[in-house]
């Protein structure tokens, strides 16, 4: 393990991966990044911010789960579910009673999580660009 990787670069190709332009790009991110042992997966979504918050957490963590980001138990679940809430109140100022369209970006590095989220927010085609981040830290299986 690369011990000069910290959470900033693993935050940096969480952002990275939420601001990627299609599928095509973000698989080049990710196999980038795999070449230095971080582990990343991106989820597309969108809808009215409030009702989505629940689906949008759930869509992480299942997708964190089934990259092996994270066990496939609670403290994987919470760990990405906790960052994603976290990031999500980052922006909810902005988002609350309006449409969100955007990608949840995770990466994973020894015990560093990180989730970004970049979105869309607006009506119709008055939109806002907000940005969340976040960290936490996972022990190693």
């Amino acid at each position: 393990m690369n011990n000069d990787i910290t959470s900033i670069d693993v935050g940096r190709a969480a952002l990275r991966m939420a601001i990627s332009d299609s599928r095509q790009d973000e698989q080049a991110i990710r196999q980038l990044l795999t070449k230095q042992n971080i582990l990343t997966v991106a989820v597309d979504f969108g809808g009215e911010f409030i009702p989505s918050v629940k689906k949008i957490i759930e869509r992480a963590a299942v997708a964190a789960q089934r990259q092996n980001l994270v066990p496939s138990n609670h403290i994987g679940e919470g760990a990405v579910a906790g960052a994603v809430h976290d990031a999500l109140e980052q922006i909810a100022t902005k988002a609350v009673g309006l449409n969100v369209g955007g990608k949840i970006g995770i990466a994973r590095y020894g015990e560093h999580l990180c989730v970004a989220v970049y979105f869309g927010v607006g009506v119709l085609n008055l939109n806002e660009v907000a940005v969340g981040l976040s960290h936490r830290s996972l022990p190693l299986e």
